[in-house]
């Protein structure tokens, strides 16, 4: 039977093509982007309370009102913004569902949206699957920083949307309040609106603040903030994340989530929401992720990479262009083979699949593992 596909340009993504090679290969798998150690047993105990106590029904389709009681405090605590937990908070199955409904929600066929090359992998079938029309700015290399001259021009009068990552995946960039700044001086007169992925928001380093899209008066009123507890406690299994938005743009928002997941877990949502109580359990995030990071990247130093220190995220870019054409995902592959030691190829985050010669790797590992890879990668051949 024939099947006219959706997406006939899509195929299995990168991460689920990397992760079964270091399976198959018994390597470090530090391509795809998830913790190599479990949460706090902490968390584990109040989600098996919850379940024994019988919270294992649908959840209210905006998502458990403590938790989003919760989610409010935190904004309020980290970035000092003041959130309605009625109308602005919505719990959704992982921060992918919020950047779907987000989209979905507000692009129409024929809307132009813009997206900083490169990135995340959803966003541009996102898009297209609603109609849209991504347009690519590139980011400035070697930092990925965004050239915002580039994105003046590309903005149009079929401009819908905007999508921002902050801190980048794959580079770490982290977002200044120059960036905010001149992004709402850029849209202020328009209707343009802004879904803005910040998933790594409180792994940050070197004493940098994650300035949240919604700290800044103009953007917050256009502006929806993705966000997910995966990455924050290391259970992205779970898939629980959520969506921060003015009121009319949540009403949209609600419309389509409740037609995707409806709701998500409830056992976790009520472990979650007890867990948030003590915010010392996210603020002594950068300091965690930061002592992994300079352990990588200390012992990268050794190798005949290139790189810079990420500035956010759990991941860490090295380049290799000064030592070899080989391409980045035949490279990505071999290494994973040869050495054992599985990492990303960022091409695959170019929309034509650009081969700036850099590696992506994962370091929310443990420590000992983290260790092997780095005497693995000392024996690789370039």
């Amino acid at each position: 039977m024939p099947i006219r596909s959706k997406l006939p340009h899509v195929g299995t993504t990168i991460f689920t093509v990397m992760s079964k090679l270091a399976s198959d290969c018994k390597a470090i798998n530090l391509s795809q982007g998830f913790p190599g150690f479990d949460s706090d047993p902490a968390l584990l105990d109040l989600v098996n309370k919850y379940m024994k106590a019988g919270y294992n029904q649908y959840a209210p389709m905006s998502g458990v009102p403590l938790l989003r009681e919760r989610i409010v405090e935190k904004a309020k605590l980290v970035y000092g913004i003041e959130l309605d937990s009625e109308s602005e908070v919505t719990v959704v199955s992982g921060a992918t569902e919020a950047l779907y409904a987000a989209i979905t929600a507000v692009v129409n066929p024929g809307d132009e949206v813009i997206l900083f090359d490169p990135a995340y992998d959803s966003y541009a079938p996102a898009v297209e699957l609603n109609g849209g029309v991504p347009v690519f700015v590139s980011l400035s290399l070697p930092g990925f920083s965004v050239d915002w001259e580039r994105v003046k021009a590309a903005i149009s009068d079929k401009t819908q949307l905007i999508i921002v990552n902050t801190p980048h995946n794959p580079s770490g960039y982290v977002w200044t309040q120059e960036d905010l700044n001149t992004l709402a001086e850029l849209i202020q007169d328009t209707g343009i609106l802004v879904v803005s992925d910040e998933v790594y928001e409180h792994i940050t380093f070197d004493g940098r603040q994650h300035l949240s899209l919604l700290t800044h008066p103009e953007l917050r009123e256009r502006t929806f903030v993705c966000g997910s507890f995966g990455k924050t406690f290391h259970v992205t299994g779970w898939k629980i994340g959520y969506c921060l938005a003015p009121s009319k743009l949540t009403e949209e928002f609600r419309k389509i989530h409740q037609f995707l997941t409806f709701s998500s877990a409830t056992p976790l949502q009520y472990a979650l929401a007890d867990y948030l109580s003590e915010p010392s359990r996210y603020l002594a995030l950068p300091d965690f992720y930061q002592k992994k990071r300079d352990l990588f990247c200390e012992g990268l130093k050794k190798t005949p990479f290139e790189f810079t220190p990420a500035q956010g995220s759990f991941f860490q870019m090295v380049s290799y262009a000064h030592l070899s054409d080989e391409s980045d995902y035949d490279l990505s592959v071999r290494l994973t083979k040869e050495i054992g030691v599985a990492s990303i190829p960022i091409s695959v985050f170019f929309y034509d699949r650009k081969d700036p010669k850099i590696l992506r790797f994962c370091f929310a590992k443990d420590d000992s593992e983290l260790n092997v890879a780095l005497n693995r990668l000392l024996k690789m051949k370039l």
